[in-house]
Formats: structure tokens, C-alpha cells, sequence
């Protein structure tokens, strides 16, 4: 029987140009680990006459990971953004989640970092980092 448990669940990332082969994604935060956010997949239009027409629309897929402010994988996320700053481009990022209590892999593909904490915030402890990707898409597969 399996767990609803997200401590094993496995993130791999594979950046196109700047690692080639996946590596592993650790230390995350406490309560944070990665957050899908809803996406919009739909356009819906009610006419004056009271009849609902709607359609399909393509989405962008956000993937957000939160790191510990002493993980060793922040140190993958900041030779990304130095890259990109070096060389005023964005580089492509594939990411694949297998999630062992569900028995899923989440494949996401063709996207790029979007958003970043470039240190983490100082409080009383150092607090956790976070790194938002976008994708063009994401599939979802039994394991």
C-alpha cells in the first residue's frame, strides 16, 4: 500500500547546453517541496441570450521548487542564472517528478527559469530559496 509521503518522491533536472545529464534535485524545505499553480485551459464567453460557448486554449505549466538555504542543488540554480547572464540568453530546462506515493512521473517539457531569490532572506535563520520554471507542457504517466 503506498503513502501519501513526498519524501520520496525523486525531482530530476536536465538544462539543454549546461547539464546534458540529469541531475538530481535535493534539500528541500520543510513544508515545501514543488507547487504546480492552477493553470487556465479554457476561454468562456456567455452570450446575451444566456448560451455559454467556450474552447480549448493552450497553457504555460508553472513549476516552482523551494530549497533550503543550505541545500547543495541552490548551487545548480545559481550556475544557471550565471550562464544566462553571461550569455544574455535562456537556457532550456527539462524536469521529471516521480511521485512514489502515487506511483506517477510528471514529465514537464521546453521550458526556462523565470523567477528566482537570489539569496535567501536573513532572519533568525537562513530562510529556504525558491526557483520558478515555466513549461510548454506537462504529461502525466502511471509507474
Amino acid at each position: 500500500m503506498s503513502t501519501l509521503s513526498n519524501s520520496n518522491s525523486v525531482l530530476m533536472l536536465q538544462v539543454t547546453g549546461l547539464f546534458p545529464v540529469p541531475i538530481e534535485i535535493q534539500g528541500f524545505s520543510v513544508d515545501d517541496m514543488f507547487t504546480v499553480p492552477d493553470v487556465v485551459s479554457g476561454e468562456f464567453m456567455m452570450g446575451v441570450d444566456g448560451k455559454l460557448s467556450y474552447g480549448y486554449v493552450p497553457y504555460e505549466v508553472p513549476l516552482e521548487l523551494t530549497l533550503q538555504a543550505d541545500s547543495e542543488s541552490n548551487l545548480i540554480f545559481d550556475t544557471l542564472i550565471g550562464a544566462e547572464s553571461i550569455s544574455k540568453d535562456k537556457y532550456r530546462i527539462d524536469f521529471t517528478i516521480l511521485v512514489q506515493g502515487t506511483s506517477t512521473l510528471y514529465v514537464f517539457t521546453n521550458g526556462a527559469l523565470g523567477t528566482h531569490s537570489p539569496i535567501p532572506a536573513g532572519k533568525k535563520v537562513l530562510q529556504p530559496r525558491k526557483f520558478s520554471m515555466t513549461y510548454e507542457s506537462i504529461k502525466a504517466m502511471p509507474v
